[in-house]
C-alpha cells in the first residue's frame, strides 16, 4: 500500500439528467436504515460465527461443475428463456448473495449462477499465468460454450460489473444485453471520495479497530486458518456497524452470518491480485459506439463510490438507460427488489437483436480504443507496479509531455517515485511540483502535503536545503495527522509531524526494497 484510504463525511447527492428515480414500497419503512443513526456495539468479541444454512438449501436448482480447461467452476441454473448470467462482486465474493432474490427472474429468464475461479465453491486453481481479469473473462466465455449458449445477457454486480463490461469489449458478438448493478466503472477517473463511513459513528469505528486487534491476537495464539480469521473479521465488523458501509437497510442476524460464512470466500491474496489486474484496464470510451442494449441500475444510497461515479459511468455508456432506485444501497436487488426486478424484467423482455453489421462496426471501434488505452502513459504506470523494476520501466519510458497528459494525482506520484528510484532528482522535483499544482486545483490536501514533502526531499538530495525547509514548513503549518505509508521504502508517517522532523534533519535517501 502506497497511499492511505481516507473518507470524509459529505452529503451524498446524485444529479443526473438522464435517469429515472424510482420509489420503494412503504412496508420497507419498518426496517432499520442508516438514516436512523442507531449505534450498536457488541460487548465481547465473537470467536465463532453462528451456524446458518446456505441460501441454496431448499431451492430447486440445477447444480453441476463445469470444466473450463484447467479448472472447474461451480454452476447453478434455474428457469428457462433467454440466458441471464450473474457475475458477482469482490474481487473474492461469491454467487451466494444472489439467492434467493434472483429466483424471481426464473419466470422470464434462464438464470445462471457461478463462482469465479479462485472463489466460493469453484476450483482454487490460478492457471499457468496466475489469476487475472483476462483469465476471468476467458473463463466466462468457456462457460458460455460449455452451456451451449449463443448469446446471453450479462448482469454484473459491483466488481462483477467491471468483468461484465470487460467481457463485452472482448466478446461483443456474444452479448444480447448488458446490465450493470452498482457497477465498478473500470475507469481511470476521479470518482470523488467514498462515503462508506458517513453513517458509521466514531464509537463504531473505534470498536471495530479494537475487535480486529483482539482477533489478530487470538489468531496468532490459537493458530486459526486464514478462512476462519477472515470470517470472524467480516462478522465482527458487521455486527459493530460495518453493515452501514454498503447497505441502506440493516441485514438480519442470519444474513450477517451468511455474509461471513459464504459470501466472502476466496483463495489467498485473490482480492489484491485481481484488484491490481483490474486497475490495468481503462474502459474510458470503450462504449461510445456500443449497439448492445445496456441498463445501468444504481442505488440512491450506494456509499461505495464518490459523488461523481454515477455521472461518469453514465457518460461512458451514452446509449444506456440509467435508473437510480430509492431506499437502496449497494445491493439494490435485495433492498428494493420489487422495483429492481420490475426494471430487469422489462429490460430482458424487450431486448431486440443487434445486427451483425453493427457488431462489426463496434469491434472496429474497440480495436482503436484498445490501441489508445494500451499506448497511454497510465497503462505504463499501472502495468509496471510499485517495485524497483517497475520504476526502471517507467523512468525509461518517461517523457516530459507526461506532465500534461496525466491528470490523476496517483499517476504523477508514481512517476515522481520512479524518477527518484532511478536518482533523477531534478526530474522528480518537476513531477512533484506538477503534483502540487494539480492537488491545489482539486483542493486535495492529502496529495498536496505529500507533494510538498517529496519536493522537500528532492531538494535535500540536491543540496538546496533552504528551499527544502520552506516546503516542510508549509506541511507543518497544515497541521495534518493523516497517515501515509510507502511500503516499498519501509516508510510510514503522519504528514505534519514527519515534516517537523525533516526541519530538524535533512532527508536521507531510502531504497525501494520491492523487486
Amino acid at each position: 500500500m502506497t497511499t492511505p484510504h481516507r473518507v470524509r463525511p459529505l452529503p451524498y447527492l446524485i444529479s443526473l439528467t438522464c435517469l429515472s428515480l424510482i420509489g420503494s414500497p412503504a412496508a420497507a419503512q419498518q426496517r432499520e436504515s442508516i438514516l436512523d443513526s442507531i449505534v450498536h456495539l457488541e460487548d465481547s468479541v465473537v470467536t465463532r460465527v453462528p451456524e446458518v444454512p446456505r441460501l441454496e438449501e431448499g431451492l430447486e436448482l440445477r447444480v453441476r461443475r463445469i470444466d473450463v480447461g484447467d479448472a472447474e467452476l461451480y454452476v447453478e441454473e434455474e428457469g428457462s428463456g433467454i440466458p441471464l448470467v450473474l457475475i458477482n462482486g469482490g474481487p473474492g465474493g461469491t454467487h451466494h448473495y444472489f439467492h434467493p432474490w434472483f429466483g424471481r427472474a426464473r419466470d422470464f429468464a434462464r438464470v445462471i449462477y457461478y463462482d469465479q475461479r479462485g472463489t466460493g465453491l469453484s476450483d482454487y486453481e490460478p492457471g499457468p499465468d496466475g489469476y487475472s481479469v483476462e483469465q476471468a473473462v476467458d473463463d466466462l466465455e468457456a462457460l458460455r460454450l460449455a452451456l451451449g449458449i449463443d448469446r446471453w445477457v450479462l448482469l454484473g454486480f459491483s466488481y462483477g460489473g467491471f468483468l461484465a463490461q470487460y467481457y463485452t469489449t472482448t466478446y461483443p458478438q456474444r452479448v444480447a444485453g448488458l446490465v450493470l448493478v452498482g457497477a465498478s466503472p473500470g475507469l481511470w477517473a476521479d470518482l470523488g471520495s467514498s462515503h462508506q463511513y458517513d453513517y458509521i459513528s466514531q464509537a463504531e469505528v473505534d470498536r471495530m479497530r479494537e475487535v480486529r486487534a483482539k482477533l489478530r491476537e487470538l489468531r496468532d495464539q490459537e493458530g486459526w486458518s486464514p478462512e476462519k480469521y477472515l470470517q470472524l473479521i467480516v462478522y465482527n465488523n458487521h455486527i459493530n456497524g460495518d453493515w452501514k458501509r454498503q447497505n441502506f437497510y440493516k441485514p438480519t442476524a442470519d444474513e450477517l452470518a451468511q455474509v461471513a460464512l459464504y459470501e466472502w470466500v476466496q483463495d489467498a491474496n485473490f482480492n489484491s491480485i485481481m484488484s491490481q489486474s483490474q486497475q490495468k484496464v481503462d474502459l474510458t470510451g470503450a462504449f461510445d459506439r456500443n449497439p448492445i442494449p445496456t441498463l445501468l441500475l444504481e442505488g440512491k444510497w450506494d456509499l461505495t463510490w464518490g459523488d461523481a461515479k454515477a455521472t461518469i459511468l453514465s457518460r461512458n455508456h451514452p446509449n444506456a438507460r440509467m435508473v437510480v432506485i430509492e431506499d437502496a444501497g449497494h445491493s439494490i436487488y435485495d433492498e428494493n427488489s420489487e422495483v429492481f426486478f420490475t426494471e430487469l424484467e422489462s429490460f430482458v423482455s424487450t431486448l431486440t437483436p443487434v445486427t451483425a453489421s453493427d457488431i462489426e462496426a463496434y469491434q472496429q471501434h474497440l480495436a482503436v480504443w484498445r490501441a489508445n488505452w494500451q499506448s497511454s502513459p497510465m497503462y505504463t504506470l499501472r502495468t509496471a507496479g510499485w517495485g524497483l523494476s517497475g520504476s526502471r520501466q517507467i523512468a525509461k519510458a518517461y517523457r516530459a509531455e507526461w506532465l500534461d497528459e496525466i491528470s490523476a494525482t496517483m499517476g504523477l506520484l508514481r512517476v515522481g517515485l520512479a524518477l527518484y528510484d532511478t536518482e533523477n532528482y531534478e526530474g522528480a522535483l518537476r513531477v512533484f511540483t506538477r503534483l502540487q499544482e494539480l492537488s491545489e486545483a482539486k483542493k486535495d490536501n492529502d496529495r498536496l502535503a505529500l507533494a510538498l514533502i517529496w519536493q522537500g526531499q528532492m531538494l535535500d538530495l540536491l543540496d538546496r536545503r533552504d528551499e527544502a525547509i520552506a516546503r516542510y514548513q508549509r506541511v507543518v503549518d497544515m497541521d495534518s495527522k493523516d497517515l501515509m505509508r510507502h511500503d516499498q521504502y519501509g516508510l510510514s508517517f503522519e504528514y505534519s509531524p514527519y515534516a517537523a522532523e525533516r526541519l530538524k534533519s535533512p532527508f536521507q535517501r531510502v531504497e525501494n526494497k520491492q523487486p
